[in-house]
């Protein structure tokens, strides 16, 4: 398969700116060991706490999204493919939501996702920077699960990494989560294989307590196949969002029938958006369903149609590797 020209792709970061059965993967109370090859970085207990009081409210409203952000070719590997498994979501309080058409709009069901999802901010290059993420099961109560360029690119892991779940207006009703690691995949790692746009982060204790008992966490899918209905949110801050609204789309996806093999959505969602969770099985009553994919792309020639990362054997080696620290 072809790699993806530089000009052709941008990702969604923001900066200062098929179906078989199978087993289903290891319990959130498991430890499993981690997958092999999988990159972590790990932060100290001095530059936790600077994190957390570096982003103040007046930082976080003013990261801007570089909404246009090339990088360099991957090698366009086909994602592994496996037994369909999932790892199941802590149960929350639900609330219905409205109808919603294929293009962006602002989330207003309430529901677990305003409480789990959330948005990520870091220093890349010396510039303030964001993405979003979202909380999910996991061994720990402490894992994050974004876009690999979300934690680490241009070759160096980002700094001052925190994320702040049911972020909105400048507010973190649920405090700032420092990371103590950031993880990504060994292709995005080695390469920014854009096929393999994964990242995780582990973050500290607040005040005490774990991230999931806090805020609760939504399950993961892997290996769930194309052609699936699935939901995006994300924290666009690109024009014609701010970053300070929680947005998402909805649709049936199919298999990128150009240069990838990841998922496609149509979906407007600007820069910041970048980690936002792709859910499957989403039940609009709560809120839950199981997260297959992260936003990670659009085509330049196709502004309105996102794409997110299968989530196949690497992203849940990841996935093990990030709930077993």
């Amino acid at each position: 398969m072809r790699g993806i020209p530089r000009t052709t792709r941008s990702l969604l970061v923001g900066v200062t700116a098929l179906l078989t059965a199978g087993a289903l993967a290891a319990p959130a109370n498991a430890a499993p060991a981690p997958g092999p090859g999988t990159a972590a970085h790990s932060v100290t207990a001095a530059a936790q706490q600077k994190a957390a009081d570096f982003w103040t409210p007046a930082r976080m409203r003013a990261a801007e999204p570089m909404d246009l952000l090339s990088v360099s070719g991957h090698s366009g590997s086909t994602p592994a493919k496996g037994a369909h498994s999932t790892v199941p979501a802590t149960a929350p309080a639900g609330v219905s939501i409205q109808a919603f058409p294929n293009g962006g709009s602002a989330w207003t069901g309430g529901g677990a996702v305003v409480n789990t999802a959330g948005r990520v901010f870091f220093t890349y290059q010396g510039r303030t920077a964001s993405c979003s993420g979202n909380a999910v099961t996991s061994a720990n109560k402490s894992t994050v699960i974004t876009a690999g360029h979300c934690v680490k690119l241009d070759g160096a892991w980002h700094t001052n990494w925190v994320f702040v779940p049911g972020y909105h207006d400048g507010q973190s009703p649920y405090g700032r989560w420092s990371a103590a690691k950031t993880l990504s995949t060994p292709q995005w790692t080695a390469s920014e294989d854009i096929n393999y746009d994964v990242g995780a982060a582990v973050v500290a204790p607040l005040n005490g307590q774990s991230l999931t008992d806090v805020v609760g966490g939504q399950g993961l899918a892997f290996n769930t196949g194309y052609n699936l209905r699935m939901y995006s949110f994300g924290f666009p801050a690109a024009s014609p969002y701010d970053g300070e609204k929680f947005i998402y789309c909805s649709g049936t996806t199919n298999r990128d029938f150009l240069l990838s093999d990841d998922h496609g959505m149509t979906c407007n969602m600007t820069g910041g958006s970048s980690g936002g969770p792709w859910f499957t099985q989403f039940d609009e009553s709560t809120g839950t369903g199981l997260l297959s994919s992260v936003n990670s792309f659009k085509y330049n020639f196709f502004p309105n149609r996102m794409y997110g990362p299968y989530f196949g054997a690497d992203a849940q080696n990841l996935y093990q590797a990030a709930q077993s620290s």
